[in-house]
């Protein structure tokens, strides 16, 4: 049998319909919203009642055969209707069915609860128009004001640099060509592949979108208003974005002088030895090896930081903790991403997933002589870690994400890129971290100014903070999020999170048919920038992997403040395939 519950945070089943006698078991409950967007899933388990959903509907609903009531989540922010299934095997009714996999609609709510349940929908009714309304005013504000900076760079650019830089809010695509002999653009087996003069080449399906496809707010609402701007569709052949064409010729070196190499760091970035390694080759990174001899180092441990951060999220908090027994076999190896730490941080770089492959196998790998290794990863570093995976299926031995940037693309959205670009930032005033993320992922030249304020002068900020803080404080994260470029973290934004829409469908999918090792997720299930339904959506996708979500925690203190329990937990599943 199958019932509907209706919004409200408790109901009583009708006498009429409520099953009675011992046999009646609740065998699954979901949110209509999770149920139905995903395709081609299975219910859950009896032993796990629960359906991961993205309204927080995470505990399974309670059933009361002795007095039937159904108790729905009444500590959680959102209710939308709820699916009960029934097993009836020994279960009666009180009156006949009209079927027995019927699909009742229960809205009769307890009289005493009923009050209560509007008035919260009520005030939650009017929170949402609030924040809709002042996120509509704010955010055409700060489209003005994208206008106004991109002609102030543009000119500030030309004058510090001598030379026009292109940008993406005010250059459009064009068909490419290969008039210049430089670039040539071709098409194989469906993948657009742009082919360089030198030994490297650039793949178009690593470059989203959503760098240049960003509208306004009224543009997208009259897109949305609009029929035939809803079902628009893009041009056909192949295109590459001027910006894009004009970075590769400035990088390879097109001597038309009109397209010079960008300086590196650039008038807006910081110049200290630490954001500008003399190694522009390979990535900084971090080594703990063992004193016994390389002979007797059974296997490796790779450890990838998120977005805006750096190897110290790794090495100030876990590596510390982690026994002297794992130490003995095993090298520990964190790593800054190309852009971030002390990294090299090319300016001409488009930072796209497969360029932080590359330089992670020059870096660690390849450098190093890695055979067999662990993976550990946090945020947008699951998705480099879910690449390495699928390029060494027989080397990795296990997989451990700690909130993963996964957003499965619904049926019916055409883009998924620009999917995940709304999701991950909802163009919202509130939350407060939905409108940093906001102007992250829609502003170019405002992001760019933030990057100028704190990047460029981040010693002047961590002196203050210490100061400040009477150097009781550590700064690692302050460190990591303040060591990067706009180049970088812009492009690695859009390249990696935005773009990797898609890409990590087919990863998970190599995982879970050709790879044999362990998959582990943590998520904090207070975390506001990442909810918790990305870990379940792993889990639906691979499903032998075990999703620990800790109460509590959000984005950051998954790791931090738990890093002591963090480390024993990953020496466990180190220790599962020795």
């Amino acid at each position: 049998m199958v019932c509907r519950l209706s919004r409200g945070t408790s109901g009583r089943l009708p006498m009429k319909w409520a099953p009675t006698g011992a046999g009646a078991e609740l065998t699954w409950a979901a949110c209509l919203a999770c149920a139905t967007a995903p395709s081609g899933r299975e219910p859950p388990s009896q032993s796990s009642p629960s359906w991961p959903c993205q309204f927080n509907h995470h505990q399974p609903l309670r059933f009361n055969a002795s007095a039937p009531s159904i108790h729905s989540l009444a500590s959680s922010p959102h209710h939308c209707c709820i699916l009960l299934f029934f097993t009836t095997t020994t279960t009666t009714f009180p009156a006949p069915l009209p079927s027995l996999h019927a699909l009742l609609a229960l809205h009769c709510l307890a009289p005493w609860g009923m009050g209560a349940a509007a008035a919260r929908s009520a005030l939650s009714s009017a929170g949402r128009a609030a924040n809709e309304a002042v996120s509509l005013v704010v955010f055409m504000l700060l489209d003005a004001l994208e206008v106004l900076l991109c002609v102030v760079y543009k000119v500030s650019d030309y004058v510090l640099e001598g030379a026009w830089r292109p940008c993406y809010c005010s250059s459009r695509s064009s068909p490419a060509s290969a008039a210049t002999g430089k670039i040539v653009v071709s098409e194989r087996g469906g993948s657009k592949v742009v082919s360089m003069v030198s030994a490297t080449k650039l793949h178009l399906e690593d470059i989203s979108d959503t760098l240049y496809a960003r509208p306004s707010v009224l543009a997208s609402a009259a897109a949305a208003a609009s029929p035939s701007g809803a079902s628009r569709r893009r041009p056909a052949g192949v295109t590459v974005h001027s910006t894009i064409v004009q970075m590769l010729r400035g990088k390879i070196g097109v001597g038309d002088g009109k397209h010079r190499p960008y300086p590196s760091p650039r008038w807006s970035d910081c110049h200290c030895a630490n954001c500008n390694p003399a190694d522009t080759g390979r990535l900084f990174v971090h080594v703990e090896a063992p004193t016994t001899r390389r002979e007797e180092v059974v296997e490796d441990v790779l450890f990838i930081h998120g977005f805006i951060s750096s190897s110290g999220f790794w090495t100030e908090t876990v590596l510390p903790h982690v026994s002297a027994g794992a130490r003995a076999r095993r090298r520990l190896f964190a790593v800054d991403l190309l852009g971030f730490g002390r990294s090299p941080k090319p300016a001409d770089s488009l930072y796209t997933l497969r360029e932080h492959v590359e330089m992670i196998e020059r870096s660690v790998i390849e450098r190093y002589g890695v055979r067999s290794f662990h993976i550990v990863a946090h945020s947008l570093g699951s998705i480099l870690a879910l690449a390495l995976a699928v390029k060494y299926p027989a080397a990795v031995k296990s997989l451990t994400l700690v909130a993963p940037p996964y957003f499965p693309v619904p049926r019916g959205e055409e883009v998924g890129t620009q999917y995940v670009l709304r999701t991950v930032a909802p163009r919202r005033v509130w939350p407060p971290i939905a409108f940093g993320a906001s102007v992250a992922c829609w502003y170019e030249h405002l992001s760019r100014t933030v990057s100028i304020v704190l990047c460029k002068h981040h010693r002047l900020w961590e002196l203050a903070f210490r100061v400040f803080t009477l150097y009781r404080v550590r700064t690692y994260l302050m460190d990591g999020f303040f060591c990067h470029t706009h180049i970088a973290s812009w492009h690695t934004l859009h390249n990696i999170i935005c773009g990797s829409a898609g890409k990590i469908d087919k990863c998970l999918e190599v995982v879970r048919d050709q790879l044999t090792c362990d998959v582990t997720v943590y998520h904090g299930r207070d975390d506001e920038l990442l909810p918790v339904h990305c870990s379940y959506a792993v889990k639906a996708k691979v499903p032998r992997a075990e999703v620990k979500v800790i109460d509590g925690k959000d984005h950051v203190t998954i790791v931090v403040g738990r890093q002591k329990d963090l480390a024993r937990e990953l020496e466990e599943i180190w220790d599962r395939k020795r």
